[in-house]
């Protein structure tokens, strides 16, 4: 059976896996392109407030790349450079430039491309037997520096290299401890604490995580923020969501929040 990317969307949280049966969920070149193009429709839908992205079943989140396709799919320059800049990069780009708050709930493998998935989202949620790395050298290739990017953003060049160089598979709480994870939970409990996370996520409100999200990315470039960008950083006194959260407070009440 050939691999593919599920979508569930619920009222305002929808749920992705990676779903390869039978190889733990090792992404395939179209399962990239699935992924890309599902982060972007779902970024793009205001009534979806949170992502949770996992594995399909309960074995692995994704155990790499789908090594079996390498020789095609990477047979020439050409072909590498289009299957890691135009799928693979592409697909990782998409789910970390998402509007739209991501959580990836891991249980089991998270080795190689699973491992890049996972550093793209916002938040990760790992079962304590879950593992963690990379040990691309023990297969004689490097790691495409579009698809380093996000792990470098994640944990910085030491920990990235630590990961690389020594091929090494961490365990959970190794891998907590250097910040690849936001929290581990026993494995029973990974997709309702996922679950739980992004029902928080969802009752706030939802322009006010997207904002969060975009300023947080934009204070990482070095650049002053402009007169423009910090009169921007008060959009929020226009929306509706505003006058309810100020109003709910007061009121003793739980806020409703429309996105507006």
């Amino acid at each position: 059976m050939n691999g593919q990317i599920l979508v569930d969307r619920g009222d305002a949280v929808a749920t992705v896996s990676l779903s390869n049966p039978g190889k733990l969920n090792a992404v395939n070149a179209g399962m990239w392109r699935q992924l890309r193009a599902a982060f972007a429709e779902l970024g793009a839908d205001p009534g979806v407030r949170c992502i949770v992205l996992r594995g399909a079943g309960d074995e692995a989140f994704a155990a790499g790349g789908d090594i079996e396709e390498f020789r095609t799919v990477r047979a020439t320059v050409d072909d590498a450079l289009h299957y890691h800049e135009e799928l693979v990069a592409a697909a990782l780009n998409a789910i970390r430039d998402c509007p739209v708050p991501t959580v990836a709930a891991i249980r089991g493998a998270c080795v190689g491309g699973g491992l890049e998935i996972a550093g793209c989202c916002d938040l990760r949620i790992a079962g304590a037997s879950s593992r963690f790395g990379a040990p691309i050298n023990k297969l004689g290739f490097s790691m495409y520096p579009g698809e380093m990017a996000g792990l470098l953003a994640l944990v910085g060049p030491a920990v990235v290299l630590e990961i690389l160089l020594e091929g090494r598979i961490l365990d959970a709480a190794e891998a907590l401890q250097k910040g690849l994870l936001s929290r581990v939970v026993d494995d029973a409990n990974v997709f309702d604490e996922a679950a739980a996370c992004a029902a928080r996520i969802a009752a706030g409100a939802p322009l006010v995580a997207r904002w969060h999200k975009q300023w947080a990315k934009r204070l990482q470039r070095p650049e002053p923020l402009s007169e423009a960008e910090r009169r921007a950083a008060f959009d929020f006194l226009a929306t509706e969501d505003y006058r309810e959260g100020l109003e709910a407070f007061l009121a003793k009440r739980k806020p409703v929040f429309k996105g507006r």
